[in-house]
């Protein structure tokens, strides 16, 4: 039987009709796998969730203890029955504790990656390509233009500007679960070992990383007191606090953004990004489409971000691909 036979796309997301679950809903239902904690995947309420022991500390820490009825946690690679469907999870390389959900009925597989990267990072298990029948990818750099240059020369661009403007704050806009984490590791592994200041948003998933022994090094939190003191120091802080009330009491900053929206110049611009970093936790073109000879499956389901692009890319390189949106209304089309 073909996944498209148990794989459907409802309101509430993903369903596969087999086992009764949800992929990452985007609503509460009563039975879901969750692939990461981030908040367009992870949600609460649920009744029931699969998920990696490091998603669930996640949605616990994000969402309280009561986030879902019942937890079921796994490691990677475990396998567990849910309805007529096998489920284990495979690391992904997205975020701490991010995984692909492989699912397996009746003799055939697909594999949800959730979102990925296949770029080193010391904050998360490395992305295990998992053999399938059915890939489903996410998309959202898939255009020849993402190209992520290495994270090593974006942080020595970083510290060049600290030396040249040892006056100014250093203020970076990055993701408070996972781009924070992974910021402040390739700042060490470049030798910086001051003191990294914080948004007070960053503190609980900062404690929450190094509970799973992820080292930061020296790190304290913005506060009224210290806050005139941080020229020529660096802080991270979510995206939206670039720009509000809270960023003026730091002393001349200079406004820098992790993301790999950076390479888009006029984002920057628009932004009023002075020093844009391209840093992404997601994969690029060339590892996006690296990735489907990697894993090897012959269909190719695309979805969330440029799928257009993707399944264009893998037609001409002999996969069967469509977008997933697609999925669930082939019938009617016909």
């Amino acid at each position: 039987m073909h996944p498209r036979e148990w794989i459907e796309v409802r309101p509430h997301g993903v369903y596969c009709k087999v086992g009764d679950f949800y992929i990452d809903p985007m609503q509460p239902v009563e039975r879901a796998v969750v692939t990461h904690g981030h908040a367009d995947h992870a949600r609460a309420g649920h009744g029931h969730v699969w998920a990696t022991v490091e998603t669930l500390a996640i949605m616990r820490a994000r969402y309280g203890e009561d986030h879902a009825g019942t937890e079921h946690p796994l490691a990677y690679g475990e396998q567990a029955n849910i309805g007529d469907v096998t489920l284990s999870l495979h690391p992904a390389g997205h975020i701490l504790g991010s995984a692909q959900a492989w699912l397996e009925h009746a003799g055939t597989s697909i594999v949800f990656s959730g979102d990925y990267k296949r770029r080193p990072d010391p904050t998360c298990a490395p992305f295990e390509p998992v053999p399938c029948d059915v890939f489903v990818t996410e998309a959202t750099f898939a255009l020849p233009v993402f190209r992520h240059p290495p994270l090593e020369d974006e942080i020595a661009r970083l510290l060049v500007s600290l030396e040249q403007f040892p006056e100014r704050c250093h203020l970076i806009g990055v993701y408070a679960l996972g781009k924070c984490q992974r910021m402040i590791c390739a700042l060490r592994a470049a030798g910086y070992q001051e003191t990294i200041y914080l948004h007070g948003a960053m503190q609980r998933l900062c404690k929450l990383y190094e509970s799973f022994g992820i080292a930061l090094g020296p790190w304290e939190v913005v506060t009224s007191e210290n806050a005139k003191t941080l020229a020529g120091k660096i802080v991270l802080c979510p995206p939206s606090a670039l720009q509000d009330r809270w960023s003026r009491k730091l002393p001349d900053v200079l406004t820098a953004a992790a993301s790999g929206w950076m390479r888009i110049r006029a984002r920057a611009r628009q932004k009023g990004v002075e020093l844009p970093l391209v840093v992404s936790d997601h994969a690029d073109w060339d590892e996006l489409t690296h990735t489907l000879v990697d894993v090897g499956a012959p269909e190719v389901w695309v979805t969330h971000g440029r799928d257009d692009a993707l399944v264009y890319y893998a037609q001409q390189h002999g996969f069967k691909a469509q977008a997933l949106h697609l999925l669930g209304y082939e019938d009617d089309s016909e």
